[in-house]
């Protein structure tokens, strides 16, 4: 994307890039330093409803459904190679668009290009399954199928990632889909469907609608043509699509974050336990949903395990994401910069010890951009605001455990069940403590790490469904059963006489 005015129409609805309907744009402006990256095309429930219409159409027809899987995964490889060639492109708008480091932004290239191969190659794989009946005079069997029209709505911390989990296997399944990307992070799902045009996707069957969630989001949240509507992002608004779509009891995927907890016992290593702690939290400012945001820590470790950690944290360099020396960069806008101290301010009105960070970044160097500094929240109480509300943020909040039983009722005491991980030198006592986590994703002496082929999601109000693996696949495919009698005659049960 240029980083100037974008005249090109960036809307992209049955095979052709077009305009909004009535002229509106948005600019985009990255968080690091405010200037201009693009100016895009800003849609409006007309244009939601057109490229609905035409994702119906390209379904209804038939001919995208009954290409072969395999023809499908050929796409989606396609598509992958175009990524790893473009991939500085990808990387540098997408790190235009969040203000994330560079660096981040060229992991989340080859995660991505990783996703779309895996959805490209187990298209296919799967011809269903043959049911006993019991009788030779029978056949059972049960198939996949594409589920039809699938909206999707996707955030702006890991805006092609995101984007990537629900359009491969989407194509991998033979739906139609209209996708909207954040608002604020457009360019990557832009460039996405330019690969697809390029690899081969038939009219109708990807669009792109760039607007905000009340003017286009409710739309296909709502729209009775819609057979599946996959969100990610905030609990809120996740509870607003899932009442939306249940007028017209479409298939609905949440994904909708966590608060998640990093557990560490006193018998972890400790240099291992400190750098992993950092890094769970502080990863991108802390705007990741499975972020290791409450550090839960044993109480004979509690001391030198926390002092170090504020130590360290107060040396993290933040920067820009074009600045090789910064270690962590921006918040996405200033209304979440907003968000995240007045979190910080109500927890430390609750009770917690603000043991450094709690503020904006000194320097004019800063002033341009959305920076906040690591935060670490201290002697938090269960239950407490620090503890139940997510600030989305660069924010450590910090509680003490006793015993294993006394870690994971504290673990396990919210309302979300994302992700989280277990840090100790016992493998009787990781394994133990992993099982007993009510969480999606549980890591043992690691964070974050995810696999393509290995399903992602929450328990509880984390969401509903799952992406990657299998039942991610399986998220946008209906199960029919189709059942045979080989030797049809009368059964006689009403004579007719």
């Amino acid at each position: 994307m240029s980083q100037a005015e974008n005249p090109a129409p960036t809307l992209f609805i049955d095979g052709e890039w077009v305009p909004a309907a009535d002229g509106r744009t948005r600019e985009i402006h990255c968080p690091a330093n405010g200037e201009l990256v693009v100016t895009v095309d800003e849609a409006g429930p007309g244009d939601a409803e057109r490229a609905i219409a035409a994702a119906r159409r390209a379904f209804d027809d038939g001919a995208w459904a009954a290409t072969s899987p395999w023809e499908r995964g050929d796409l989606l490889l396609r598509v992958g190679d175009i990524l790893v060639r473009d991939k500085a492109e990808f990387a540098r708008a997408e790190s235009l668009d969040t203000g994330k480091r560079l660096v981040e932004s060229e992991y989340d290239m080859d995660d991505i290009a990783a996703c779309l191969r895996y959805f490209g190659k187990i298209a296919g794989t799967d011809a269903g399954r043959i049911v006993a009946t019991g009788s030779p005079d029978a056949i059972s069997r049960v198939q996949y199928e594409p589920v039809g029209v699938c909206a999707m709505i996707t955030p702006w911390n890991y805006p092609l990632l995101q984007v990537a989990w629900k359009v491969a296997p989407a194509i991998a399944a033979g739906d139609t889909f209209v996708l909207k990307p954040s608002e604020l992070t457009p360019s990557t799902a832009i460039l996405l469907m330019r690969a697809l045009s390029e690899a081969g996707l038939p009219a109708g069957v990807g669009n792109l609608v760039l607007g905000t969630g009340a003017e286009v989001g409710s739309v296909l949240a709502e729209h009775p043509d819609v057979d599946l509507v996959s969100f990610t992002g905030g609990l809120h608004t996740g509870r607003k699509i899932s009442a939306a779509a249940a007028a017209t009891v479409k298939k609905v995927a949440l994904e909708l974050g966590g608060k998640n907890p990093n557990v560490v016992f006193a018998d972890a290593d400790f240099e291992t336990a400190v750098d992993y702690a950092l890094m769970a939290v502080f990863l991108h400012s802390g705007q990741v949903c499975s972020a290791g945001a409450r550090l839960i820590v044993q109480d004979e470790l509690h001391d030198a395990l926390v002092d170090e950690i504020v130590r360290r944290a107060e040396l993290i360099r933040i920067g820009g994401p074009f600045d090789e020396d910064a270690e962590t960069g921006p918040l996405i806008s200033a209304a979440h910069l907003e968000k995240v101290d007045d979190y910080v301010a109500k927890s430390v009105a609750g009770g917690a010890v603000l043991r450094t960070g709690g503020r904006r970044p000194e320097g004019e160097r800063y002033a341009a951009g959305h920076y906040y500094l690591p935060t670490v929240l201290d002697e938090v109480n269960q239950g407490s605001y620090a503890v139940t509300e997510e600030s989305f943020g660069p924010v450590l909040t910090v509680e003490r455990f006793t015993d294993e039983d006394d870690a994971v009722r504290i673990a396990n005491d919210t309302h979300y069940g994302l992700a989280g991980a277990v840090f100790t030198g016992d493998p009787g006592k990781a394994q133990r403590v992993a099982n007993r986590l009510r969480h999606g994703t549980v890591w043992i002496n690691d964070f974050h790490p995810y696999l393509p082929q290995a399903e992602w999601g929450g328990f509880k109000q984390s969401g509903i469904g799952r992406e990657l693996g299998r039942a991610g696949l399986g998220e946008y495919q209906e199960a029919k059963h189709v059942y045979q009698n080989l030797r049809p005659a009368p059964q006689n049960w009403f004579s007719g006489k």
